[in-house]
This record gives C-alpha cells, sequence and structure tokens, in this order.
C-alpha cells in the first residue's frame, strides 16, 4: 500500500482529498482520514472510519485531518487507533504533510471539475461547528482561480462546480472585496469555450446582484440553485441566527423564476432544531412545496457541544426522527412531480462513463449506448425509472 485518503462528509472534503492523495502520493504505507464533525453522527462515523482503517492497515501510519480534527481534537489524538493529527486548515498545504512543495494537482478529464475557491466561515450560526473546524473565511485570488480552472478546462472538462464553506462569502477578504457575481463573469469571460458554470451550496441573503443577473439569464450559469435554507420557519431562523427570512427565500427564487422558469431548486433542511414545535415543523415542511424543492438534503438536527443550540431545549429525539422523514417523503413528491415535468423537453446533457449523465438542471438522465464521457448530448426522455429520466 502506498497511500490511502479516507473521505467523510461534505463535497469540499471531498475535493480537498483529491488534492492530498496526488499531494501524498510519493508516501509509502500511510492511511489519512479527512474527518467531519458537521452532527454527531458524523462524529461517530469518522471514528467507525478510524478504527476500520486500522484493522484493515495495522502497521501503516495512520493521520487525522478535517474538521472532527479540530472541534474533537483532544478525544480523536486519544484514540488509541491514531498517530497523530493535521491541522484542517493545513492540510492542503505539503509543509504539513513533509510532502514535496510542487506536484501534479489532479484534474477532472471531460466530466466535472470542483473547483474550491473559498473556505472557512466568519457567521456565527447557532447550530453549527464548522467556524471552529474551518477557520475563519479565506478567499482565492481571481488570479489563481483562472489558474485553477485553465487546468481543467484544457484537460476537456465540460463542467465547472465552485465550492466553498460558505461560497457567496468569496471576496470579502480581498482588496476591493469583490462578490462572487465578479469572479463568474471572469470565469466566463476568460473561458469562453466552457460549456457550464454551476455553484455548490449558496447563501441566499448573499446573492449579489451581477450574481442574480448571471443565473437569470446566462445560458453557460446552469440552472440549478441550492440554497442553504435551513427551515422554512422565521421564529426558528432568528434562533439559529440566519440571516434570512422565509420571505427572503421564496422572493429570490420568484424572482429568478420569472426570468428563468426552468430553474431546479436544491436546499438544506433541518427537521428538529431545539423549540420547534408542530407549527414550526408545519411550516418548515410547506416550503418545500412552495419553493419546489426537488434537490433535498434533509438532516435531524444534532446538538454539538459547544454551540448555543446545544444549550437550547430540545426536541424529542424519535420526533426529530419522524420530522425529518416527513421532510424528506414532501421533497420527494416534489422531485417525483419535477421529473415527470421533464418527459418530452429537449435536455442537455453532461454525459458521465456509466452511461448516465445530468442535465442542466441536474436531473439524472440514463443515456442511450454509445455516448462517450464527456460529450454533451441532447436526449428527449420518455419516462422516469427508478427514479432516472430515460
Amino acid at each position: 500500500m502506498s497511500v490511502e485518503v479516507l473521505s467523510l462528509g461534505c463535497r469540499l472534503n471531498l475535493s480537498e482529498a483529491e488534492e492530498m492523495r496526488a499531494m501524498l502520493s510519493g508516501n509509502d504505507n500511510l492511511v489519512v482520514v479527512n474527518s467531519c464533525a458537521v452532527t454527531s453522527e458524523a462524529v461517530r462515523q469518522t471514528r467507525q472510519t478510524i478504527r476500520r482503517a486500522r484493522r484493515s492497515h495495522p502497521d501503516a501510519r495512520l493521520l487525522v485531518t478535517g474538521c472532527a480534527a479540530e472541534v474533537e481534537r483532544e478525544a480523536i489524538a486519544a484514540m488509541p487507533e491514531v498517530d497523530g493529527l493535521v491541522a484542517n486548515t493545513r492540510k492542503l498545504d505539503p509543509r504539513s504533510w513533509n510532502a514535496p512543495r510542487q506536484f501534479e494537482r489532479p484534474a477532472a478529464h471531460y466530466t466535472r471539475a470542483f473547483v474550491q475557491v473559498q473556505n472557512g466561515c466568519d457567521h456565527a450560526c447557532t447550530f453549527c461547528v464548522i467556524p471552529q473546524g474551518r477557520g475563519a473565511s479565506r478567499s482565492l485570488a481571481v488570479a489563481d482561480v483562472l489558474r485553477e480552472v485553465e487546468r481543467h478546462v484544457a484537460n476537456g472538462t465540460g463542467e465547472v462546480v465552485l465550492t466553498g464553506v460558505d461560497l457567496t462569502s468569496w471576496g470579502a477578504d480581498l482588496p476591493g472585496l469583490p462578490r462572487l457575481g465578479a469572479l463568474c463573469e471572469a470565469i466566463l469571460t476568460a473561458f469562453p469555450a466552457l460549456p457550464r458554470l454551476r455553484l455548490s451550496s449558496i447563501d441566499g441573503a448573499e446573492v449579489d446582484e451581477a450574481l442574480f443577473d448571471l443565473l437569470a439569464h446566462e445560458p453557460r450559469m446552469m440552472p440549478h440553485l441550492h440554497l442553504s435554507l435551513q427551515s422554512g420557519d422565521d421564529l426558528i431562523l432568528k434562533r439559529m441566527k440566519r440571516r434570512h427570512s422565509r420571505a427572503d427565500a421564496v422572493r429570490l427564487v420568484d424572482r429568478l423564476r420569472a426570468h428563468r422558469p426552468a430553474l431546479a431548486l436544491g436546499a438544506d433542511i433541518m427537521a428538529g432544531f431545539p423549540t420547534e414545535d408542530e407549527a414550526m415543523h408545519a411550516s418548515n415542511l410547506s416550503i418545500i412545496a412552495e419553493l419546489g424543492i426537488v434537490h433535498g438534503h434533509v438532516f435531524p438536527f444534532s446538538p454539538r457541544p459547544g454551540t448555543p443550540a446545544a444549550r437550547m431545549p430540545q426536541v424529542d429525539p424519535a420526533r426529530v426522527k419522524e420530522r425529518a422523514a416527513q421532510l424528506r417523503d414532501a421533497v420527494a413528491t416534489e422531485r417525483s412531480k419535477w421529473l415527470v415535468s421533464q418527459i418530452g423537453k429537449p435536455l442537455s446533457v453532461l454525459a458521465e462513463s456509466d452511461g448516465t449523465g445530468h442535465a442542466e438542471n441536474f436531473a439524472p438522465v440514463s443515456l442511450p449506448a454509445g455516448i462517450g464521457r464527456g460529450e454533451i448530448v441532447t436526449v428527449t426522455p420518455r419516462k422516469v425509472i427508478e427514479g432516472m429520466l430515460a
């Protein structure tokens, strides 16, 4: 065995894991667990992964990085399976691993490339430990972003996805305080041959006018938005210390769909936040249909030590689980209706290597035989089979 990187949690962690694999490729007998701490379940899975990795590789050097290595530092370090920790904010610095400064960074080939343009978070949502795990917000300079995108475009990628912990805060720490819309404009201008630009999860409260205009009118900006919504109830949003109201979210989506009716919406939605009663849960449930949320990330509230929400009156865990199931069912209903609505419509689909692909609105599509990975083809689906257009 040379090096094995085991990554848990968010898409950002997965993207960072690819870079770590490239950076550490010259190491022998090394296991890295790139951990997550967003929920107590994520920490449990991190511990489980560490133990499993040690059983599989009893003689390897086992190092842990990621958010759990920050938030649960003492507890993770005390695990007998762990040989050491690497700070989450320094895990992409070769010096933290005694690795060569220069290495061949991974590039996507033909399909989708995730480009991390921002890390950390300056906000203080009452339920969240991510600022503890990832530190203050940090932005990649425009020139560095363009160099990263250029690597992927040169390798033939059909789609670039911009990612970050708090993506829409990009630029707040850079000279001149540029906004995310300006970065997207710079990418689209610099690479006219790039067919698709997509955003990962964003905070609707931070959408600037330039970004709105691109989402509303630019064909190469994908008609797919994933909002860090968290709840559809105003009092719960205040207790979370979110910076938007339910009406703000509805207004943003309505404004965008007025220009781009095909916009598909995803959202993070939390079940059972402390103090949530049945009426608040009903508000949360109803926003799924009101916004037409078809890509839902529903998760039950999990108290994280040291956060204000952990000290608030908790909802019974069985009730939280029940509410999460209801939210998932509501998203599944909206998604099913949405997929059926795509039947008979010509869709531009980026092909993956397994005979499937994703349309511009991120609808999953089963493709006819003979279409190569990375091709963008027009498909008119005739049916829905097991949650996929065909």
